[in-house]
C-alpha cells in the first residue's frame, strides 16, 4: 500500500480538487463566521467524518484566492493521497510560510542520502511528537509509518511509550537519540557514541536532529491552530487495500 509515498513532489499538474464554498464555523448548533473572517467568503472543509468542528482555529482559504503554485501542490497531493491533508490546508493561511514550510519538509523528509529510511523518519516524527503531545502529527504520521514500515502496530506502542514498544536495537538508539533532542537534553558525545554502535555516523545524526526539530515546530503550529487529523489518516496501512463492507 503505497498511497502516499510521495506526498511532496513539486513541479506536476493534476486534475483539480473538490472543495467546499461554504464558510462554516460551528458553535452551539449554529453556523457562523469566525471574527477574523468576512462574511460569505469561501473556505476549504473536511468532506468524511464528523464536521461539528473546524480543522483549524484560523481562517481555512478558498482555493480561488490562493497562488497557482500552491494550489499546484495541493492539487498533486489530493491526486497522490486521494485526500488533501489538513495541514495543507491549514497552513495555506499564511502563503509565504507555507512554501517555507513545505520546502523544508521537502528537503529533510525526501533526500536520498544517509542512513535513515522513509520508515525510520515517521518513527522519529512519530515517537517526538508523542513526546510534545501533538495529536495531528501523531496521527498522520503514524499511518504513514505503517504504510512505508508495514508494521501496523509499532507507531501505536511507540505513541504509548517507546521505552516499552517493540523497537529492534538500532531504532531504540535512533529514537532514543531523538527523544533526547526533543526534550532537550545537552547533547554530548556520549550521545553520538550510542548512535554509532548501531551504524548512524554524525550526518545520521543531523538527519535525526532535523526532523525532530523541524516536527517540533509543526507540533506547536499545531497546537496553535487546534489542527484536526483527517479522518482517513487513522484507518491507513491498518485495513487492506480494497477491503469490501
Amino acid at each position: 500500500m503505497r498511497i502516499l509515498t510521495r506526498l511532496i513532489q513539486l513541479g506536476r499538474t493534476c486534475p483539480a480538487v473538490t472543495l467546499s464554498s461554504v464558510p462554516v464555523i460551528v458553535s452551539n448548533g449554529l453556523l457562523r463566521s469566525p471574527r477574523s473572517m468576512t462574511v460569505g467568503r469561501n473556505f476549504y472543509t473536511t468532506e468524511t467524518g464528523d464536521n461539528s468542528r473546524p480543522i483549524s482555529r484560523y481562517p481555512i482559504p478558498y482555493r480561488k484566492d490562493l497562488p497557482y503554485d500552491m494550489v499546484e501542490l495541493m492539487e498533486e497531493v489530493e491526486k497522490k493521497g486521494g485526500f488533501l491533508p489538513n495541514v495543507f490546508k491549514a497552513m495555506a493561511h499564511r502563503p509565504k510560510e507555507f512554501r517555507a514550510f513545505f520546502a523544508y519538509y521537502d528537503c529533510i523528509m525526501n533526500n536520498e542520502t544517509g542512513n535513515l529510511s522513509k520508515a525510520d523518519k515517521e518513527l522519529i516524527i512519530v515517537a517526538t511528537s508523542a513526546y510534545n503531545r501533538c495529536p495531528y502529527c501523531v496521527t498522520a504520521h503514524g499511518a504513514l509509518h505503517r504504510i512505508y514500515s508495514k508494521k501496523r502496530t509499532l507507531a501505536d506502542q511507540v505513541t504509548v511509550n517507546w521505552d516499552l514498544a517493540d523497537l529492534n536495537e538500532r531504532d531504540r538508539a535512533m529514537v532514543e537519540f531523538a527523544v533526547a533532542i526533543a526534550k532537550p537534553e545537552n547533547i554530548t558525545d556520549d550521545h553520538f557514541q550510542r548512535l554509532e554502535k548501531h551504524g548512524f555516523d554524525h550526518e545520521d545524526a543531523w538527519d535525526i536532529a532535523s526532523v525532530t526539530a523541524f516536527f517540533a515546530l509543526a507540533n506547536r503550529m499545531a497546537h496553535l491552530m487546534d489542527l484536526r487529523p483527517n479522518e482517513e489518516f487513522y484507518a491507513l496501512g491498518r485495513v487492506p487495500k480494497n477491503t469490501k463492507e
